[in-house]
Order: C-alpha cells, then structure tokens, then sequence
C-alpha cells in the first residue's frame, strides 16, 4: 500500500508540469508580439494595399497585371533585371565561397582580420561607394586608363548594365561571404581526413563531402543576394542609364512621374511572384544536396 501511495503521489505532482509548461510558452510567446507588430505594420500591411490597388485601381480586375504582361517592354526591364540578379549572384558566390573557406582556415587573428576587411564597407555609406564607382567607371577613369594601359580602349562602364554589375557585386559581396562563413565554421574538417583516408583525393573529398555540407550557407547567401539585387534601386539609378532600366527603376518612375500606383503594384507583384518561385526552385535544388551530404557524415 506504501508503494502505491509513493506512486500515486509522483503521479498527481506530475499532472500540472504539462498546463504549466503550456503556460511557459504562452507567456513566451507574448514576448514575439512586438516583433510581428512591426513586421504587420511597416511590412505587410503596406504590401497589403500595394496589392489592392493593383486589382482595384483604376477598375477592379486584372487589368494592370495584363498591361504589364502584354507590354514588350516592361518584359524586357523584367527579364534583364532577372539576368543580372543571376549573375550578380553567381559572381559574388564566385568570389565569396573562397574567400570564406579561407576564413575557416587561418587562426582567430587573421580572421578577424579578414571579417573586418568583409564589414568596413557597412561603415561607409552607400551614397559615398556609388559615387566611388562613378568616378571609377566614367571615360577616362580609373579603369578606363587601365584597361587602355594594356591596350584594351574605349571600354566605358558607367552608363552600362555592366557597370551597374560590377559595383553590385562590390555592394552585395558581404551578405554572401557572412552566410558562407556562418555555414563553413560549422563543417567538421575531420570529415575531409576521413574521406582521404579511405582513397579520396584531395579535390574529391573537398567537391563530394565539403561543398554538400556548405549548401545550407551557400543558399542562404544565394538567397539574400539574389533578392536584393532583384529590388536594388540606388546603384542601377546612379550608374545605369533609362535605356538599360531594372525594375527598380521603372517602379520608381511610375510612382514619381506617371503616379501610376496601381502599375508599379502590379509589376512589383509580378517581381515578387518570380522571386518566390526562383527561391522555391533553389531549395529543391540544394535540399537534396545537403541531405545527403549529412547522411554520408552520419554513415562515417
């Protein structure tokens, strides 16, 4: 009898941990409350009516979306601002994914050396650094003189979707060397000795069990850079020209000089849908990758 009052005791002290670990979390959960408030207020709610005028403004309907697909030039402004995200977001890739492996292999000196190299351009300002690249990028610039130092003339970017890549790539280079690294510091190296000692060679081992595990930072980077490349505005205003317009610009025109509030909705949406479907395109992609680069580490 002694036994079964002992047990019937723990039993009634452990019925409430479960209503009282259900109000632990509700009373965590109110702390969320002023984030969302924000993200409601300044993020959606403006979306929200961006997204309503579009379809009542200035009839109900779909009738911006359809001008905005039927007109052959806001598709081309659509397909270039696209076209150059992608290879903003490649080059930066490109220059980033070494530059963060290095990072993971110096001492915690030189990487903070190199994590300070990675921020300082935060610490300018963005006006400041498009301007740079103005001077850089006209005729007779810098790089004008030295690419005709080699023999190479006549080469003027500003005015150009090239120029306007080039200082993009300088811009956005940071949000991808920081996801990169984020993701690298949390690889186990020893996974790269393993797999040499089995007969992998070096490159092999780095492209089959290395760069499967980077994936997650790898898409995250992908991620952040190719969606704000796609709504860059300061950069492609200053450096580009009306004839070679993103999106951001055209939008901005709109609303400035046409007021066409509905329009600019419209294309923004559009903008947004073919953003979401590249970003689901590119998580199908890497999933796969890095799933079976973690089940490979689990197996050795």
């Amino acid at each position: 009898m002694v036994g079964l009052d002992d047990r019937m005791t723990a039993v009634a002290t452990r019925v409430p941990a479960v209503p009282r670990a259900g109000r632990e979390k509700r009373r965590t959960s109110w702390l969320l409350l002023p984030a969302a408030a924000v993200v409601l207020v300044f993020f959606f709610y403006p979306l929200a009516v961006i997204l309503w005028r579009s379809f009542t403004e200035p009839s109900f309907g779909v009738g911006n979306y359809l001008a905005v697909l039927g007109d052959e030039v806001q598709i081309r402004v659509l397909l270039r601002t696209l076209r150059t995200a992608l290879i903003i977001t490649v080059a930066t890739l490109v220059i980033a994914y070494p530059y963060a492996y290095a990072m993971t292999l110096v001492g915690r000196r030189a990487r903070s050396v190199l994590t300070l190299l990675v921020l300082m351009p935060f610490w300018t300002s963005l006006m400041a650094r498009n301007f740079a690249w103005y001077v850089l990028e006209q005729r007779g610039g810098v790089i004008d003189r030295m690419l005709s130092a080699i023999g190479i003339d006549g080469v003027v970017l500003l005015g150009s979707v090239a120029g306007v890549t080039v200082a993009m790539v300088q811009v956005m280079l940071p949000f991808m060397v920081l996801p990169l690294q984020s993701s690298m510091l949390s690889i186990d190296r020893s996974l790269l000795h393993a797999a040499g000692s089995l007969g992998a060679r070096r490159p092999v081992a780095f492209l089959r069990v290395y760069v499967p595990l980077s994936m997650p930072g790898v898409l995250a980077g992908v991620s952040v850079v190719f969606i704000m490349s796609l709504g860059f505005y300061i950069t492609p205003a200053l450096l580009g020209t009306p004839q070679q317009a993103l999106v951001a610009q055209v939008i901005g025109t709109q609303v400035n000089d046409l007021l066409d509030f509905a329009g600019a909705g419209a294309l923004g949406t559009i903008l947004l849908v073919v953003t979401l479907v590249v970003l689901a395109v590119l998580s199908r992609v890497a999933a796969p990758l890095g799933t079976s680069a973690a089940g490979g580490a689990d197996r050795g």
